[in-house]
């Protein structure tokens, strides 16, 4: 009996063996297919904070998944040095390799976009694309005589056509219609020399990053100097002509197909991609980067100081009120969060903090509204200035800092308006809310007296002689004295009660 139950088991075993051979054997392809897919990043508009945090994450989860390549398409005008860095940063550090693509036809590597293209390890472009112009803007009024490495505060951005801006006169470029956008055309002005140390230090420091990411991946250097010094442009053919770029791809298979076979230095060492039919997952921002691209929205930072300021201030009007206070300090603190990785002219900040202060002291030191004018004015000046609108997708629109002043000087006006409607009215009191009123007389008197009514003490008269502690209601009233009658008899009055001794 127990050497048939050992056979029996034996021959089980045996099926639940054989019945998983064609599981392993089904596994191998999916692991395959599992390696020779791409994960598919966006960079679309102005580079900052979230930008860094979306393809960061996105290139740890490419290395978690041992995916085959990661391709970023690009379409931006610039943004912020010091996300920019972190994301080259973190493609020079990826074991995966990074084909960076500026796609689609029409869209624009400028600036910020360029540093990124030059760090991957493939470059490619569609056609009717560019690059270039790759000149820093400093923002937010730094110190003059800074050094450049300071600007990793957040305070220099990478910023497209337009960008010279910023540079002084003879930094400036060529307009539009000289030889290349930005270039050095015949209507160029000549350099004067006369660019600040600050400049110079920028500018070469910028020249140097861009120089070492070209020699890095075996591009054209001379091209990288130039879009710095001189917001020098390329086109798709004109970047594959000069080495720039590897690529030119219409879609996704023809890029994958194209990318295939191609070896390129990653940080584990050469790596051979193998793209051509590979699975292509696009990964789209997730809730962190979603909020974080809010917040730090410049629009969205200054809409949320504002809140934060006005909610502390109504706050401090109204103590016990809670719910001011409490939205105030959490939006004062998410805008505190996003000014510090924008690019913020602190004077500006400073100027609509002193704004609210003014229109906030307007209504308790008497200054005949000059505090409240001078607010609205410095409320103004200060969005103005708050951020840089020469930069695209970093500036506040004019429209909104238009409606928020006319919105804070209705608002003053209005409230002014009522107060000076409630000084020059008499005061009254509701008489028919104290009419049928029960009262306590507090003392014994004939005519007139004091009567205790709704925790208050009122003048009263009565044509009868009262009693202390004696029941009275009211009948009618003569401007603050109340008339009275009896309608009960007195009763012991506690002074605890009354405030008056027994």
């Amino acid at each position: 009996m127990i050497e048939r139950a050992v056979r029996l088991a034996g021959f089980l075993a045996c099926i639940w063996a054989i019945s998983l051979l064609p599981s392993a054997h089904a596994q191998t392809p999916v692991d395959g297919a599992r390696a020779q897919h791409v994960i598919v990043l966006d960079i679309k508009g102005g580079i900052g904070p979230a930008t860094r945090d979306y393809l960061v994450r996105g290139l740890d989860r490419a290395a978690d998944e041992s995916a085959a390549a990661v391709v970023v398409r690009i379409d931006t005008p610039g943004g912020l040095d010091a996300a920019t860095r972190d994301i080259n940063q973190a493609i020079l550090a990826s074991p995966v390799p990074v084909i960076g693509w500026v796609t689609p036809q029409g869209a624009r590597a400028a600036s910020a976009g360029t540093y990124i293209l030059y760090a991957c390890h493939l470059a490619a472009m569609s056609p009717a694309t560019s690059l270039g112009a790759a000149t820093p803007v400093q923002m937010g009024g730094g110190a003059s005589g800074s050094d450049p490495a300071g600007d990793r505060a957040g305070n220099r951005t990478l910023s497209g056509p337009g960008a010279d801006k910023g540079l002084p006169d003879a930094q400036r470029q060529a307009p539009q219609g000289a030889e290349g956008v930005g270039g050095e055309g015949p209507n160029a002005p000549k350099r004067q020399g006369k660019d600040d140390a600050r400049t110079h230090k920028v500018i070469n420091d910028s020249v140097a990053y861009l120089r070492s990411l070209a020699e890095l991946r075996g591009r054209d250097a001379g091209f990288a100097e130039s879009a710095v010094r001189d917001a020098a442009t390329l086109t798709a053919a004109q970047a594959l002509q000069q080495r720039v770029v590897e690529i030119i791809a219409d879609d996704m298979d023809s890029l994958l197909d194209q990318a295939d076979g191609r070896e390129v230095g990653v940080r584990g060492g050469p790596v051979a991609l193998s793209t051509r039919g590979a699975a292509v997952t696009t990964l789209a921002p997730d809730w962190r980067s979603s909020m974080l691209a809010v917040l730090t929205n410049p629009s969205v930072a200054y809409m949320l100081l504002l809140a934060g300021m006005y909610g502390l201030l109504l706050e401090g009007y109204s103590p016990g009120a809670i719910v001011p206070g409490v939205v105030g300090a959490i939006c004062l603190l998410l805008a505190l969060y996003a000014l510090q990785v924008l690019p913020v002219n602190y004077a500006g900040v400073g100027l609509i903090a002193l704004g609210v202060l003014l229109m906030g002291l307007e209504f308790s030191v008497p200054s005949f509204g000059a505090l409240g004018i001078g607010g609205i004015v410095a409320l103004v000046a200060g969005s103005l200035i708050l951020f840089d609108t020469d930069v695209p997708g970093f500036g506040v629109p004019g429209q909104l800092i238009l409606g928020i002043g006319i919105a804070s000087a209705l608002s003053f006006m209005g409230l002014v308006w009522v107060l000076a409607r409630s000084r020059t009215r008499e005061v009254s009191v509701a008489a028919g809310a104290m009419v049928g009123q029960q009262a306590i007389a507090i003392e014994d008197f004939i005519g007139r007296g004091q009567v205790r009514i709704r925790g208050e003490i009122w003048q009263a008269e009565s044509p009868m002689p009262v009693e202390r502690g004696q029941s009275l209601q009211v009948q009618s009233m003569d401007g603050l004295v109340l008339h009275v009658t009896h309608v009960g008899p007195a009763v012991a009055v506690r002074s605890g009660k009354t405030g008056v001794p027994p």
